[in-house]
C-alpha cells in the first residue's frame, strides 16, 4: 500500500508548531509494511485541501489529511475533502446526538468556566462530515475524524491524532519488510557497496550518513523477507558495521 500524508495548518507553515504528526504517521505506517510516498504540509486553504485531496486520492492508495476538522470557522479541512470527493457536505445524526451529550456534560463539570466564558459551541458543524463518510469517533477528541473512499481525515492535535489512527491502523497493513545494519564507515565509502547490493538483489536501499553520536545507517527493503535478508548479508561481508544506537544516543 502507498500512503500520502497530508498536513493542515497556518501554524505549521508559519513554524510556530512542530509537524510532529507527519514523521510519527511515517514511522507507524511503515513499521505495518505499508509506504509513505508523499508528506505535504498546506495552509487552511479550503480550495487547495479539495484540489489536494481531489488529484492525489486517484494517485495513492491511501490519503491521510490531517488538522483543521475542530468546528471553528477556520477549521475547513472536513467540507474541504468532500469539496474533493464531490460529496455533500452533511449533519451526522448520531455524532450530532453524542456531541450534545458531551457538550452537556462539559458544563456539568465545568460550571465556573462556562459562567465565566460565553462558550460558543457549534455542535452542527462539528457533527458533520462528508455524504457517506465512515465516522472516527474518540474520546479524547470533540469533533470526530472520518473515513471517505480511501481519503482519512484525522485531527490536528497530536493525541487525538494518534488515537484516530490507532483506530483504523490496521487498514494500513502492507506486505513490505526492511531491515537495518549500521556502520561507522563514512557514507563516501559505501558507493560500491550500495550499487552492488541493488544490482544483485531486488531490494530499494537507503544510505544516512552517520553524525557525531550515530552511526551511518543502511536500510534494505523488499517484499520478499528471504530476499531483504540475503542482502542484508551480502552488506555485512562487505561494509564494517557496529551496533544499533541506543535511545539516549538516537536523541542527541
Amino acid at each position: 500500500m502507498n500512503v500520502a500524508i497530508v498536513t493542515v495548518g497556518d501554524e505549521i507553515l508559519a513554524g510556530s508548531t512542530t509537524n510532529t504528526n507527519a514523521s510519527w504517521l511515517a514511522e507507524r505506517i511503515t513499521e505495518r509494511g505499508s509506504s509513505v510516498e508523499r508528506v505535504l504540509t498546506i495552509p487552511d486553504d479550503r480550495d487547495l485541501i479539495a484540489d489536494t485531496v481531489a488529484r492525489w486520492s486517484d494517485a495513492f492508495d491511501a490519503v491521510i489529511v490531517t488538522g483543521g476538522i475542530g468546528g471553528t470557522p477556520d477549521d475547513v479541512t472536513v467540507e474541504a475533502v468532500a469539496d474533493g470527493l464531490d460529496r455533500a457536505f452533511v449533519v451526522h445524526g448520531e455524532i450530532r446526538e453524542r456531541l450534545v451529550e458531551k457538550a452537556a456534560a462539559f458544563r456539568d463539570e465545568n460550571p465556573d468556566l462556562v459562567e465565566e466564558y460565553d462558550l460558543q459551541l457549534d455542535i452542527d458543524a462539528a457533527a458533520s462530515i462528508p455524504e457517506g463518510a465512515t465516522p472516527i469517533v474518540i474520546d479524547e477528541g470533540w469533533a470526530p475524524g472520518c473515513i471517505v473512499e480511501n481519503v482519512y481525515v484525522f485531527a490536528g492535535i497530536p493525541d487525538e491524532m494518534r488515537a484516530m489512527f490507532e483506530a483504523v491502523a490496521d487498514e494500513f497493513q502492507g506486505d513490505a519488510v526492511a531491515r537495518t545494519i549500521y556502520t561507522p564507515a563514512p557514507e563516501g565509502s559505501l558507493h560500491e557497496a550500495l550499487e552492488g547490493v541493488t544490482e544483485r538483489f531486488d531490494v530499494a536501499v537507503g544510505s544516512y550518513p552517520r553524525s557525531e553520536h550515530r552511526p551511518g545507517r543502511i536500510r534494505v527493503s523488499s517484499t520478499d523477507l528471504e530476499t531483504v535478508d540475503a542482502a542484508i548479508e551480502w552488506l555485512r561481508e562487505r561494509v564494517e558495521t557496529t551496533e544499533p544506537p541506543t535511545k539516549t544516543d538516537a536523541a542527541e
